[in-house]
């Protein structure tokens, strides 16, 4: 790739980064007054808690990502404990989110314990295989380090992925067998829900209908997380 490639890639990375980081900041300011009088006022749960580690985790997250890669230059002894934090965030972040699905799936099927015992007893080994993947992959610099390449027009610092993308395509498949069946059951028992109200004649309960509809784009934004996982790992061209 030659110098004005790369300074050109920089530069649509800054150009896409910053309205991302500016309608992602407008939308938790659009959102903070609910906030404030749904979460804050009301007594605590451990879903008001998930929420807000959700929320402000993953939009700290979010920010890091934006800033790194060439909107500010990190050195490299930074970048790599950057990135390695990054890293874990979002395994750390994936967890509370499937919490989030578990607790709500719970919850819409009559707080049936079965079913929470069954999604927990599954959920943990994936737990334990995010966990065990990370510390393989972002532990040893032999298999994941970053570089920094300096040119006389820029200089910034960029990944290295130095194994081939096996380990994300085994640590991936579980994670996206899970996830559809969450939206499976969530699906089932909006169906469900629905067969109900039409025979007594009823409009569907709108926060079923919500949750099942937040359910089916978190599958559909973590499977296309998982295909950009594996992408990068390969170093497939896109």
């Amino acid at each position: 790739m030659s110098e004005q490639e790369v300074v050109a890639g920089l530069r649509w990375n800054n150009y896409i980064s910053v309205p991302i980081i500016t309608l992602m900041s407008y939308e938790y300011l659009l959102l903070l007054d609910k906030e404030v009088k749904y979460v804050w006022k009301r007594p605590w749960s451990l879903m008001s808690c998930l929420y807000l580690v959700v929320r402000y985790f993953g939009l700290f997250l979010a920010l890091l990502c934006g800033f790194w890669g060439g909107l500010l230059y990190i050195p490299e002894s930074v970048s790599y404990r950057l990135v390695v934090l990054i890293e874990w965030g979002f395994s750390v972040y994936f967890c509370f989110a499937e919490a989030i699905l578990i607790w709500r799936l719970y919850a819409i099927c009559n707080q049936s314990r079965l079913l929470f015992y069954v999604l927990v007893g599954l959920f943990l080994p994936i737990v334990a295989l995010s966990i065990g993947t990370d510390i393989y992959l972002y532990s040893r610099r032999s298999v994941f380090s970053v570089i920094e390449i300096i040119t006389p027009n820029v200089r910034y610092c960029t990944l290295s992925f130095n194994i081939g993308p096996m380990p994300a395509i085994y640590t991936s498949i579980p994670i996206v067998c899970y996830d559809i069946l969450l939206v499976v059951l969530a699906a089932a028992i909006l169906a469900r829900h629905l067969k109900e109200r039409r025979q007594i004649q009823m409009k569907a309960n709108s926060y079923m209908v919500m949750i099942v509809r937040y359910h089916i784009l978190y599958f559909v934004l973590n499977l296309t997380n998982q295909v950009l996982l594996v992408i990068l790992w390969a170093h497939i061209p896109v």
